[in-house]
């Protein structure tokens, strides 16, 4: 007799478990990740508004069907557009990530944690203006809005802790670039779970919902690297969270889940997509995440990148006047920024240059600082960029590699010194925490909130911008106020 494949239907995969528990009862008791939380909201929010400002971003939102609307929908910040939530995910997180500029996660897998607001806000706006209104559906009360009018941005900051968190811990030993997969699978992940748990999922709805997640596989990685890099990069965290929404909404209607998506042999993720390794959780759930996430607070770089450019400013002072002198231009630099980002050959768009580092670093060099102008196709015709990438000979130092894979230091190290015709030579510029680092954190702050400052005066007018900011001076205030009425203060 042959053997029989066993149709016993398992229980959920452990780790599926383990995050519906997180997202579902974790009470976040750290002061240090609300208050990280708080600004983390206001930077997410101004890198989408300052993205307002490209067409090549503005084109891609709104409602997915032109003329198409919604009562009590979801708002998008710097927009007059309402939307459902699965289409306000995605404006939002289309917006959050297009200039590269929000928040960054650097271990096995990299990623960019704040990405997950596109799905927390949208899902947290669209049901606080409906328990406002007396609309909001009976199959979605939630634990969060029964005893209260609307969600406040308390409900909100504890998400994007949980999300940043989950994403981040899973980050921590799962490589999924190694294996061609693109890193926003775990922004589906994250999303997905987080949504879930404020759409009012008990703990089976919550565990499908994942298991759905983890069934999409992920998206390849094609677009983040030569000779195919482009600008699907800037918008595949938006289509991520707006997954996440879809499949968050397709679970709380009762649809079965998959219990061991991760683990069957043969047909699970861990087969088919993670070359037999296993998914695991490297760290207890808690809020280590949001208290060490990395800020990109001076400009717009990746962030393997972001202390290069630093060093690169530094020197501009020292070599603006001698830029046709230069013989050539050391970049001592980190495995990761080696694989990821050390770049030769022509650019051919925006995307393709914030992921280089001798573009961005040549930037620096001569003109002193980088914007997400600098990008553009304008500026990079400037003759003496490509001059200089030419220049610039690139290294590894181990220790850099060593200091970046450390959990307790968590460098990102660079370093740049160039070297002219005439035999002189300039310091050594060494940077090994950029100013977004949490051991930079006081220093880091102000300079974010003079980031959002000109974001938001930039869109609305400094009167409007310093009224926003205001929003974000009392934690408490801030975390007790209901997220439709702080969403309408920056929407037009």
């Amino acid at each position: 007799m042959g053997s029989h494949i066993s149709n016993v239907r398992p229980a959920p995969d452990q780790l599926i478990v383990d995050l519906a528990d997180y997202v579902l009862n974790a009470q976040i008791q750290s002061d240090e990740a609300y208050d990280t939380a708080r600004w983390c909201l206001a930077d997410t929010l101004a890198c989408g508004i300052m993205a307002l400002a490209y067409p090549a971003c503005t084109k891609l939102l709104g409602p997915i069907v032109p003329g198409t609307s919604i009562t009590n929908g979801s708002r998008v910040p710097g927009t007059s557009y309402e939307l459902d939530p699965v289409q306000g995910a995605f404006n939002i997180g289309t917006i959050v990530r297009w200039l590269d500029f929000n928040d960054t996660w650097l271990a096995a897998e990299w990623g960019h944690p704040s990405d997950n607001l596109g799905a927390i806000l949208a899902t947290a706006d669209w049901l606080s203006r409906n328990a406002a209104a007396g609309t909001t559906p009976a199959a979605f009360s939630s634990p969060l809005t029964a005893h209260r009018s609307a969600l406040t941005i308390k409900d909100v900051l504890t998400a994007m802790i949980k999300a940043h968190e989950v994403q981040g811990v899973l980050a921590l030993e799962n490589s999924f670039n190694r294996v061609g997969l693109d890193h926003v699978i775990l922004v589906r992940i994250a999303s997905t779970a987080v949504t879930a748990a404020m759409l009012g999922g008990n703990r089976e709805q919550v565990i499908n919902a994942i298991s759905h997640a983890w069934l999409d596989g992920s998206a390849l990685r094609t677009y983040r690297h030569s000779p195919n890099t482009g600008s699907r990069k800037s918008w595949a965290a938006g289509d991520a969270t707006s997954r996440a929404v879809r499949l968050a909404l397709t679970a709380m209607t009762g649809e079965m889940g998959y219990p061991s998506v991760l683990t069957a042999k043969t047909w699970g993720f861990q087969d088919v997509s993670f070359k037999s390794n296993t998914v695991k959780l490297a760290r207890p759930l808690g809020s280590y995440v949001m208290e060490q996430i990395l800020f990109k607070i001076l400009f717009p770089a990746e962030f393997h990148a972001q202390t290069a450019v630093e060093c690169a400013m530094t020197l501009h002072p020292h070599v603006q006047d001698r830029l046709d002198q230069i013989e050539r231009v050391e970049m001592i630099t980190h495995e990761s920024a080696i694989r990821i980002i050390d770049k030769s050959g022509p650019l051919n768009n925006p995307a393709d240059r914030d992921h280089c580092l001798q573009y961005m670093a040549a930037i620096g060099l001569i003109f002193g600082s980088l914007t997400a102008d600098h990008y553009e196709d304008k500026v990079a015709a400037d003759p003496r960029i490509d001059a200089l990438r030419a220049k610039m000979v690139v290294t590894e130092e181990k220790q850099f590699s060593i200091d970046y894979l450390d959990p307790e230091k968590r460098s990102i190290a660079n370093a740049i010194q160039v070297f002219f015709k005439d035999g002189t030579k300039t310091e050594k510029i060494e940077v090994h925490f950029p100013i977004g680092h949490r051991r930079r954190r006081s220093e880091g702050i102000p300079v974010l909130q003079q980031k959002a400052h000109a974001a938001f005066a930039a869109h609305f007018g400094a009167d409007k911008a310093t009224q926003l900011m205001a929003l974000f001076s009392d934690q408490a205030k801030l975390a007790a106020m209901p997220v439709h009425e702080f969403v309408t203060q920056f929407v037009r």
